[in-house]
């Protein structure tokens, strides 16, 4: 199962997005209002829940410089990751789009389908929050 959100405009420089995208503290900002909990577990790892939705525990996978921040989900149960690509358009200005890859069976898949597009397009929309 493959998302994208669109691609929004911020801005911001692309180094000021990776720095703060790399910092997990940093995703409570970007949360929709439904938000039950988010809690920070560690350096690299938080928890949220979002009303009527399991908790989801994500850890930081892997940062490429200025350009890539791959989140991944915690437990084996659900895997999936949370991949944001930055992308500059000027010195000040980025474009970022959130992708959501999983592995599902198909019945899962239809049940989350809209929560997750919803959800990764919330993300995306509240970059300029940063």
């Amino acid at each position: 199962m493959n998302l994208e959100s669109p691609k929004v405009a911020v801005e911001k420089s692309t180094q000021y997005l990776f720095d703060s995208l790399s910092d997990v503290k940093n995703f409570e900002k970007l949360m929709p209002e439904s938000i039950a909990k988010f809690e920070v577990t560690g350096e690299d790892s938080f928890i949220f829940g979002l009303k009527g939705m399991p908790e989801i525990k994500l850890r930081m996978k892997e940062k490429v410089p200025t350009s890539k921040v791959v989140l991944g989900a915690a437990s084996d149960k659900l895997p999936f990751t949370l991949t944001g690509t930055i992308i500059p358009l000027s010195e000040t200005s980025s474009e970022v789009q959130l992708t959501f890859d999983g592995e599902f069976n198909p019945m899962m898949a239809m049940m989350i389908n809209g929560p997750i597009s919803k959800f990764i397009e919330t993300l995306a929309e509240n970059m300029h929050k940063l």
